[in-house]
């Protein structure tokens, strides 16, 4: 994604600079205005992934249950008349994470200087997202923060327990291809050697499948720097390519079609985009910066892009339906609901029902995935079974023949 450097005035007439990611110049220019900043000035610095940034691979990201737990408290303390200061003080002294700590240490210097929540927050994009700026912005200028961390909490919790249940479903399956991994490398290296050496000593003709057993262990023995040389050369070119734009959004799209688990993590991606987008109507953010804000929010680049043509359309004088169905994205059933939320008026509770949708369709998905992956399972671990009978049984066989008709 690229990344832009600013100037502009915030606020309260002052001038401030910085450097965001945003698809395009409008979008940074929404992300600057969402935040109270004016943009004097927008330039393209870089593209996200051009050279190394050791600071960024050491600094990492606050976890997803550490930004609950602040939003949960904040919303307790604003509820309870704690001026927001002084909760942030007092939460900077009881976090656990590091990070967090040195983000509401700087957050409240810049609170003492005089600067708005949101303007502070938007120091610390490792920990606070556009997403989350934006809303902070909305309930400074509305008097209703506290309402918007109860609705950052609630969206927060929903992405955790869909991200837990995603982990706890492939669970399994990762085990088991890692169970296969080991096996065959001790089978490969400590195993199927003795046995060749036997066989050779044997002298007779030896079945494709044991052939093919010594073969697979005799390269795996003697060229294992060749295959870890590949592996590391692999693992470092395809993650060289995904950080470029073009490689972040095939390989975004792709997995949208992966078997079993691509419908799972296109609708979670949508319920996160209906969930979103209905939390930004619902604050009073204008539905072409809404747009901008959520595409950022799914975190998928082919998407992404689905969503900004979707603002265009808007911005063009198209209807939300209209755009909707133009981005082949929604099932039909969303695309009604769309449809009734823009005639009544309703499209925030609308889009909230579409969410429930999808949010039940991964549910379902998730609670089936084990159930379908296991004959996959089954039927690689059978296949290895077969290879290896075959290719240690049958010589063993033969030498039997061969010793009882001596």
């Amino acid at each position: 994604m690229p990344v832009y450097s600013y100037r502009g005035r915030n606020a309260q007439g002052q001038q401030v600079t910085g450097v965001l990611d945003a698809q395009s110049e409008n979008a940074a220019a929404d992300q600057l205005l969402a935040r109270a900043v004016i943009p004097l000035e927008l330039k393209e610095t870089k593209q996200a992934g051009e050279g190394f940034n050791f600071k960024s691979l050491f600094k990492g990201r606050v976890k997803l249950e550490e930004l609950q737990i602040f939003t949960r408290q904040m919303y307790s303390l604003s509820r309870s008349g704690i001026p927001i200061l002084r909760a942030i003080a007092g939460l900077s002294e009881t976090t656990h994470s590091q990070l967090m700590k040195d983000a509401l240490d700087d957050i409240s210097a810049q609170l003492t200087a005089g600067r708005p929540l949101s303007s502070a927050m938007n120091h610390h994009p490792e920990v606070f997202d556009a997403l989350f700026v934006s809303m902070a912005h909305v309930g400074e200028n509305t008097g209703k923060l506290e309402d918007v961390f109860l609705q950052l909490s609630g969206y927060l919790e929903r992405e955790q327990e869909t991200r837990r249940r995603i982990k706890s479903a492939m669970r399994y399956p990762m085990f088991v291809l890692i169970a296969i991994g080991i096996a065959m490398v001790i089978l490969n290296i400590m195993v199927i050697p003795k046995f060749a050496d036997m066989f050779s000593r044997f002298g007779a003709e030896l079945p494709w499948a044991t052939k093919l057993l010594i073969t697979t262990s005799n390269f795996f023995v003697n060229y294992w720097w060749l295959i870890g040389m590949v592996l590391v050369g692999v693992f470092g070119g395809v993650s060289y390519w995904h950080k470029t734009p073009k490689g972040e959004k095939q390989w975004d799209k792709w997995k949208l079609h992966l078997p079993a688990v691509g419908s799972i993590i296109e609708r979670s991606t949508l319920s996160r985009y209906c969930r979103s987008f209905a939390m930004m109507m619902g604050a009073g953010v204008p539905m072409t910066q809404a747009l901008s804000l959520v595409a950022d929010a799914v975190d998928n680049a082919f998407m992404h892009d689905k969503i900004v043509a979707m603002r265009r359309g808007i911005e063009s004088g198209e209807s939300m339906l209209r755009v909707s169905n133009s981005s082949k994205l929604f099932t039909p059933l969303v695309l009604q609901m769309v449809a009734v939320g823009e005639e009544t008026g309703q499209l925030e509770q609308l889009l909230n029902d579409a969410a429930d949708f999808y949010e039940g369709e991964v549910d379902y998905d998730l609670k089936n995935l084990t159930a379908k992956l296991e004959p996959i399972l089954i039927g690689i671990v059978a296949a290895i079974v077969l290879v290896l009978a075959l290719g240690i049984y049958l010589p063993m066989w033969d030498m039997l023949n061969v010793v009882k008709g001596g």
